[in-house]
């Protein structure tokens, strides 16, 4: 790994129709062909929005109106280390335009590929704009429970959530108990019917993570790894965390994505400690991977959340 890293603004300028914007690179730069986000390096004193803005009216043209950090990505080419910080672009004036000689394509982000070949550092955003920004965390309680429950799901599914956890570490049976096994089915139908796809937490047997959409690692069971958990092809593997070091694990354990909290506080934990929206920044600093906020998070705090670089909100009774 090369000692200097060169620190880069990338932007994801997406359509309202959910088409992404991607630039190739002109003859006579390195990589000369491949397709990369839009971007540059910052300058001496920029913050990364503002190198992202400039370097989007110098690249293509645009006046860049809304941007929102997102991931801060660290990737080791052959000659140098760049770290990305990837930032979402919602809100621009004037139409792209090719100004340094490079092609410009629209496409859709799950079928990138078709235009070319991609920059190496392009392929983990593009995957990442698959997760959904909502991760409802179930709370059934017990079997009293379960009728109640399976309707908020349904209303959540309705509503467009498309991902789930399956968390029940006071299921009175046990968190290994047939009944709650016969909960998780009715989960997956539900799921499965509406597009949306089911972790279940670590608490729960290694066996019902197979058979759902992968896993969601407790901080603690995390830390007992030193490599992502064995799973069919596809599925996804979700972490919790609390600080940036468990941040930073979840990204060398190759997760998905990771869940940071409590920022705000919640009802069922009154008055405990939380890390503000300032904390959850420290946290997610060089995450590597997309983080979702917990903790007091609803549709009320989903703006406020993605402004301080969230990749969406996770919760209970906000979400489910």
């Amino acid at each position: 790994m090369s000692e200097k890293i060169i620190d880069v603004a990338a932007g994801l300028i997406l359509r309202p129709d959910g088409m992404l914007l991607l630039g190739q690179r002109p003859e006579g730069k390195p990589w000369a062909g491949w397709w990369e986000l839009p971007g540059g390096k910052l300058e001496p004193g920029e913050t990364v929005l503002q190198a992202l803005t400039r370097e989007l009216q110098e690249e293509i043209g645009i006046r860049v109106t809304q941007s929102r950090p997102w991931v801060t990505y660290v990737h080791a080419y052959p000659h140098t280390t760049v770290r990305l910080a990837f930032c979402h672009v919602t809100g621009w004036e004037g139409e792209p335009r090719s100004l340094e000689n490079q092609r410009l394509e629209w496409v859709d982000p799950a079928n990138a590929a078709s235009v070319g070949d991609l920059l190496p550092a392009a392929l983990p955003p593009l995957r990442w704009l698959q997760l959904p920004t909502t991760y409802g965390i179930s709370s059934v309680g017990s079997r009293a429970g379960v009728a109640a429950f399976l309707g908020r799901l349904e209303a959540a599914l309705a509503r467009g959530v498309k991902l789930v956890q399956l968390r029940e570490p006071q299921w009175p049976d046990g968190v290994a108990s047939p009944s709650l096994h016969e909960v998780l089915q009715q989960v997956l139908k539900r799921c499965r019917a509406a597009g949306a796809r089911v972790l279940v937490n670590s608490v729960h047997p290694a066996a019902w993570w197979r058979e759902a959409d992968g896993v969601h690692l407790r901080a603690a069971d995390a830390a007992k790894l030193t490599a992502r958990p064995e799973l069919p092809a596809g599925a996804l593997v979700g972490v919790s965390a609390h600080d940036n070091a468990q941040i930073i694990h979840a990204r060398d354990l190759d997760a998905d994505f990771a869940v940071l909290g409590p920022v705000l506080d919640t009802p069922s934990h009154p008055g405990a400690p939380t890390l503000g929206w300032e904390g959850f920044v420290q946290g997610i600093h060089d995450a590597g991977i997309p983080v979702f906020a917990l903790g007091g998070q609803s549709t009320q705090t989903v703006s406020q959340a993605l402004r301080h670089g969230a990749h969406g909100i996770a919760g209970i009774r906000g979400v489910l």
